[in-house]
């Protein structure tokens, strides 16, 4: 039998048409197709036109689904790059399943998910690379998640970049900066790539060389739109030095008020910056010692150089103007200035007495009928979280709660505790959760490192037995509790669970315990299989 040739017409068009019209106003299609299905086709009964159809019908519908075009080859890509790095102990990438899956028999343990970013971080720091079958699903994961990506994108190595170029759903994987990222040899993702990949190229660049980041930067600067000026001026937070002062100086007269606003800010945390001096000397003018007292002159009006440097006319925040102008100036003057000009430790000056340089009544309207004081303390506070001045953030911390004496805490205290080294940070919340208990700690939790250390992790257990016992429910600390379940210390388990026992059964704590108890054991044993 001879080849036929190709039809000229789709037959399956055909097919639909005529059952469309039906087939006392069209005629069937001749057979097409392959020489096998012209024969079948040929073989049709066409007694019947309306059962012909459905039989031609049938027979294109394999004819379609059995066979395809032949594409062209492809080159077979090369492999990943190599990775020297040991891989998971079995035990730990089983943990790893589960955890990714949201299934470990874990009974009553927490939310699985909410438990990867810390085995992540963990393998990570112990210099592990993930099984190949996992790289996968923990890609998907990071995908979903964007607080995974970092560690993921590091754990995954080559294999993972290797992945991601094949799969647009993981593209995010050449825009995250991994943990372990280097920079790549040459500039061109600054060059070519999208926006997020070039923040990512300047930020792994800025840690690597940060001069080098910063002639890059300077090299595009007067093309770049001004909301990614911005967000590349972010990036020069790493490795801040004087010898970026003369970009951020520049920056000064950006024709963005937020670019402007951010070079001021980082000019302000360098204490030599010219900016800093001009800041300092608006602070002298705003505030002097005098007989054991700091007396205090708001500026009256904001003029182009105090514009220029950062502090806009017009408060944004609802405050009276000379109130918010003050505490511009103070946040962004160098803390050692007061105590070089008084010669007073931060402690000292703390304990000073605030007066107004005006008349009574005069300063009712400009900071709301409050005294200059606590924008003055406010203002020094922004200033040792943003210069990380661990003298003057303790003394604007107080001394650590105790109960009897008064809190002295000045200024926000999860962002001066920040500044803290984390045992310090630890031992002031536990003091303050010993006083206070949960009901104002979610924050300072926040601020401490993980996991909580044995003292904090013992206080806040404590705190937790005091909530239930007062008649509270769970759900009223609902976020401490959440907290707990990533960063209590493993090894308070058995006083959790003597909680869960001596709870009233089947109570909203007792449940409480006893899941929190549950996903301490799991914890400490995920921990143990990366050790």
């Amino acid at each position: 039998m001879s080849t036929p040739s190709a039809p000229t017409t789709d037959t399956w068009e055909e097919l639909r048409t005529t059952a469309l019209l039906g087939t006392d106003r069209r005629p069937l299609p001749p057979p097409g197709g392959t020489p096998a299905l012209v024969a079948s086709a040929g073989a049709v009964d066409r007694t019947d036109p309306a059962t012909a159809l459905l039989e031609l019908a049938a027979l294109e519908t394999v004819r379609r689904r059995a066979g395809a075009p032949a594409a062209e080859a492809v080159e077979i890509p090369a492999p990943a790059g190599p990775d020297d790095r040991p891989e998971l102990p079995e035990a730990a990438a089983r943990r790893l399943t589960a955890l990714v899956g949201g299934r470990g028999g874990a009974g009553a343990a927490a939310n699985l998910g909410e438990l990867l970013p810390q085995w992540l971080a963990t393998a990570r720091l112990r210099g592990y690379r993930l099984p190949a079958d996992l790289v996968p699903p923990l890609l998907d994961a990071a995908r979903a998640r964007s607080e995974l990506r970092g560690d993921v994108v590091s754990l995954a190595g080559p294999l993972g970049h290797w992945l991601a170029a094949r799969n647009p759903d993981w593209r995010f994987v050449s825009r995250t900066v991994a943990q372990t990222a280097t920079p790549e040899p040459t500039d061109r993702l600054w060059h070519e790539g999208l926006f997020a990949e070039r923040v990512t190229h300047l930020t792994r660049l800025r840690r690597a060389d940060p001069a080098a980041a910063l002639e890059l930067l300077r090299s595009t600067w007067a093309a770049e739109r001004a909301e990614d000026r911005l967000l590349f001026l972010d990036s020069l937070q790493d490795g801040l030095s004087p010898v970026d002062e003369p970009f951020l100086e520049a920056a000064l007269t950006d024709r963005s008020k937020n670019v402007r606003a951010t070079a001021a800010e980082l000019l302000s945390t360098l204490p030599e910056s010219a900016l800093a001096t001009r800041m300092a000397e608006r602070a002298r003018a705003a505030v002097r010692l005098d007989s054991g007292r700091l007396i205090v002159s708001p500026p009256t009006g904001c003029d182009t150089a105090m514009q220029r440097d950062g502090i806009p006319p017009k408060s944004p925040t609802g405050r009276g103007e000379r109130a918010w102008w003050f505490g511009e100036i103070i946040a962004a003057a160098p803390l050692g200035l007061w105590t070089a000009d008084t010669g007073l430790t931060p402690e000292q000056l703390l304990l000073l007495p605030v007066r107004d340089d005006e008349p009574a009544g005069s300063n009712e309207e400009a900071n709301g009928g409050a005294g200059w004081g606590d924008d003055l303390r406010e203002g020094w506070a922004r200033a040792a979280v943003r210069q990380n001045d661990v003298g003057w953030a303790r003394a604007l911390l107080g001394p650590a709660p105790r109960p009897g004496r008064p809190d002295r805490t000045a200024g926000a205290p999860a962002k001066l505790l920040s500044v803290l080294p984390p045992a310090e940070r630890a031992a002031w919340t536990a003091s303050y959760i010993e006083v206070h208990g949960l009901g104002e700690a979610f924050q300072s939790l926040g601020a401490c490192a993980t996991p909580w250390t044995p003292p904090l992790s013992t206080a806040v257990v404590a705190a937790l037995d005091r909530a239930a016992r007062s008649g509270a429910y769970p759900w009223s600390h609902s976020g401490v509790l959440g907290m707990t379940e990533r960063a209590l210390a493993p090894d308070t388990a058995p006083a959790v669970e003597a909680l869960a026992a001596g709870s009233t059964p089947d109570s909203a704590w007792a449940e409480t315990f006893t899941r929190l108890a549950g996903t301490l054991r799991f914890r400490a044993a995920m921990l143990t299989e990366l050790s």
